[in-house]
């Protein structure tokens, strides 16, 4: 999503007087109310999914399986594994509960009681991120953790990107939770442009939204209004401020990549040295660095030819090659990638000779359609475990 602003956002700032009104209805504000009164999870997802059927802009025939791919879910771990811990799961900015699909498997697998959530203004069409607050999410994060306590002793808090940011913002302030777990933490974006959509969404409503008749992904919006990036900002910066002037000594475990076109993971690395100063907490860090490795930082080369990656995504983390729907030979291929010819777009959609990679990248001789998957996968829950002393 965030690629957009640093091409667009300047000329918008000069044009915004000419924007005419958005008609599509995938942009247009639904009837949603937000799932705010339930006295269990059970309770909440049964309400969501109400909601979802009501309001959701469907993209293809089968509105079961979309519905359920934006549904907050359970997975509960294997019975002969004590039931003593539990972690709440975090999507980031116009993501979906499903971005955790393989990760909760794995944690479930170890133990942990896996709970997920829907942001409010999610799921259900773009234009019900129009009026959204970050205070918002914030409260829906904090509902959640109080049902979870009375599950479990001990609560760990896991996100993605803008839900990373939430979930360290709860923690900051919750001394109960024991550790963190982030994926492409969205602590710092890699533009400062991100710093006037606040003032820009009341007189700029959307930034681009021209692929809209064109979405197939039914995991996570295909457009976002420039309230939504207000919002993200609002959350980055009450990260950094609260880094500012001290650290966060609770087990923590990040996972990045040195190639990230949304955010500024150097100064995310460089944030992890000096903020997380526990000695159990891990960075993994995809990439072609070099750099040697140490107790808290280990180094994963992103470029793996057998598989045709070139380096790592922003998104790519989160899956396993074997999904069903991103993986290598998954459904979904992200073909939109930066690239600027034409010609390689279409060889993408014909699947001829895919490569794989962060958004922008481009290599001679070689077509690149977006990494949706992570060919560490089992290595990075690995160092996950590790973090908590869980191998």
């Amino acid at each position: 999503m965030f690629r957009f602003l640093l091409l667009l956002l300047l000329p918008v700032i000069v044009l915004t007087g000419c924007q005419s009104p958005v008609k599509h209805p995938m942009l247009t504000p639904s009837d949603a109310a937000p799932v705010e009164h339930y006295l269990s999870f059970d309770d909440y997802v049964q309400q969501t999914a109400s909601m979802l059927k009501a309001n959701r802009y469907f993209l293809t025939s089968n509105r079961e399986q979309e519905i359920k791919a934006n549904l907050p879910f359970e997975v509960k771990p294997d019975s002969t594994l004590p039931a003593d811990k539990g972690i709440l799961l975090i999507h980031g900015l116009g993501d979906s509960p499903w971005s955790f699909v393989d990760i909760s498997q794995a944690l479930a697998d170890k133990g942990f009681l896996v709970r997920t959530v829907l942001l409010p203004g999610h799921g259900t069409r773009p234009g019900d991120m129009l009026d959204v607050s970050h205070t918002d999410w914030q409260a829906l994060v904090s509902r959640q953790v109080e049902l979870l306590k009375q599950e479990v002793k001990e609560v760990y808090l896991g996100g993605f990107s803008t839900g990373a940011n939430l979930a360290y913002l709860h923690a900051a302030n919750d001394a109960e939770i024991r550790g963190l777990m982030f994926f492409s933490p969205g602590f710092k974006s890699v533009t400062p442009l991100i710093a006037v959509t606040p003032a820009l969404s009341s007189v700029a409503r959307w930034l681009e939204y021209d692929d809209v008749d064109d979405a197939t992904d039914y995991t996570k919006y295909s457009a976002m209004p420039t309230n939504g990036f207000a919002q993200y900002y609002h959350t980055s910066k009450s990260v950094l401020k609260s880094l500012e002037h001290k650290s966060f000594n609770r087990p923590v475990f990040i996972a990045a990549s040195e190639d990230d076109s949304i955010l500024d993971t150097t100064g995310i690395k460089d944030l992890f040295t000096a903020r997380f100063t526990h000695p159990d907490s891990r960075l993994i860090w995809f990439g072609s660095s070099s750099e040697q490795q140490t107790r808290r930082i280990r180094y994963i080369n992103s470029r793996v030819p057998e598989l045709r990656v070139s380096n790592m995504s922003h998104m790519g983390i989160l899956f396993d090659p074997n999904n069903p729907y991103y993986g290598f030979n998954g459904s979904e291929k992200v073909c939109d990638n930066g690239q600027e010819d034409e010609a390689a777009t279409a060889m993408c959609e014909a699947g001829k000779d895919i490569w794989f990679s962060a958004w922008g990248y481009e290599e001679s001789g070689k077509t690149h359609a977006r990494l949706t998957f992570n060919p560490a996968f089992q290595t990075m829950m690995h160092e996950a475990f590790s973090t908590f002393h869980l191998d």
